[in-house]
């Protein structure tokens, strides 16, 4: 036998026949599996793991407990805190007992969100991805088109999701992929056009392979700018899709289906006076969906459809103050790294609402109505000399009103 061949590893004693790599050192040798193993000890033993490392496993906890978490994020909407913690739980306890050999197939469960823009329906999944340290990635609907045509292929769908993983794709394969804006795919009527729907019912079609679980092989670099690439193949059966998106205008069709009435008898089960006007989006079945214009294979793809209620001027207000993330919470850190103590007056908080409700943007309309409060001192008071610094600052509903009159009217302006 060659020398070669009776190469061992000095820690753990595998021949080399046995290792997949073998490193050669001044005075001895170390197969990969003890380097795996010494990385995980000093990871461990310095705190250097990040929230990337997806090697832990899912962290898989009961819908209580994930509804609890989601609580200290997402002001209200507990409707649809329930309906994904139940359908979030069972996903990943079907994939953590995908070995055990039953003659009962578990199939997963998509989401679908419906509600207006800024009710919260991108944080809600970004926070689930957190709490459970599993890739996340945020696609938007409306840059895709059909293959050959210019703008991103559905699989670059998968591509944000591996970049994500930091290209473990075994990671990857147990993410949660975002997909805003989906009602913008929708088709742009019940007739087929002579021009061709390239953003619209083609998408839709291309998007049923991924969502029902297939093998895809993606450009690991993205779409066409690298042709030579080598493709990466991913298994979609493991990985969760939720869609979100406004779908503006479908408490027309909700209306319509729930008032409509056959000569001389009501076909509706529900009186129309108990209707709730003003949120008529929880009412919302997969036949308005339909009627807005997704295509039935898709909406069968995405059997966990729930909604998402407007806010009030009290979320609002909650929104504010109250999550770990608040907007005030920010600003009075922003502050503070200038060694300014914020303080928020009360009568400046509802004046921060009353123009959010104006706008009608929800709760990124209060991230636009604070800019335009907070961005003179922001900028004149970390620039005063040591003598004139200011050390406190108080908003009251004077100054943020003098604030926002500055703002020029066509910003001012309610949304219509």
């Amino acid at each position: 036998m060659s020398k070669e061949e009776h190469l061992i590893c000095t820690f753990c004693g595998r021949e080399k026949k046995d290792t997949n790599v073998l490193i050669a050192g001044i005075s001895g040798h170390i197969c990969d599996h003890c380097i795996i193993q010494a990385y995980s000890i000093v990871s461990e033993e310095l705190g250097t793991e990040t929230d990337k490392d997806f090697s832990t496993g899912i962290k898989l906890v009961k819908p209580a407990e994930i509804k609890s978490f989601l609580d200290q994020y997402v002001i209200g909407q507990d409707d649809a805190k329930k309906v994904l913690s139940v359908a979030v739980y069972n996903h990943y306890k079907r994939i953590q007992n995908s070995s055990i050999v039953d003659e009962v197939e578990l199939e997963k469960s998509n989401i679908m969100m419906v509600g207006r823009t800024g009710t919260g329906k991108t944080l809600l999944a970004r926070s689930i991805a957190r709490m459970l340290n599993v890739p996340f990635s945020i696609v938007d609907a409306t840059v895709l088109t059909e293959a050959g045509y210019v703008g991103e292929d559905v699989e670059s769908i998968l591509t944000r999701l591996l970049q994500a993983a930091d290209y473990d794709v075994a990671a990857a394969e147990r993410g949660i992929i975002f997909i805003d804006e989906l009602d913008k795919i929708a088709r742009k009527g019940d007739n087929p056009s002579i021009t061709r729907d390239v953003s619209g019912e083609g998408v839709q079609q291309a998007l049923l392979k991924l969502l029902e679980g297939t093998v895809v092989n993606v450009p690991p670099k993205g779409g066409r700018k690298h042709p030579d690439q080598k493709f990466i193949e991913i298994n979609t059966k493991n990985i969760l899709f939720v869609a979100g998106g406004a779908f503006d205008g479908i408490e027309r069709n909700i209306g319509k289906r729930m008032n409509t009435q056959a000569v001389g008898f009501s076909t509706s089960t529900t009186n129309v006076e108990d209707l709730d006007k003003d949120n008529m989006l929880k009412y919302v079945t997969p036949q308005d969906i339909r009627s807005f214009g997704l295509i039935p294979e898709l909406i069968g793809r995405m059997p966990v459809l729930t909604y998402l209620n407007p806010l009030t001027p009290e979320a609002l207000k909650q929104i504010l103050t109250e999550p770990k993330n608040a907007l005030v919470k920010q600003y009075e850190k922003l502050f503070e790294l200038d060694g300014i103590e914020l303080t928020m007056d009360k009568t400046a908080i509802d004046f921060i609402v009353e123009k959010a409700e104006e706008f009608g943007l929800g709760a990124r309309g209060l991230r636009t109505i604070c800019e335009s409060i907070f961005t003179d001192a922001m900028f004149e008071l970390p620039s005063k000399s040591e003598d004139e610094k200011t050390t406190k600052l108080l908003v009251d509903r004077t100054y943020a009103q003098d604030k926002i009159t500055k703002v020029a009217p066509s910003k001012l302006k309610a949304a219509s």
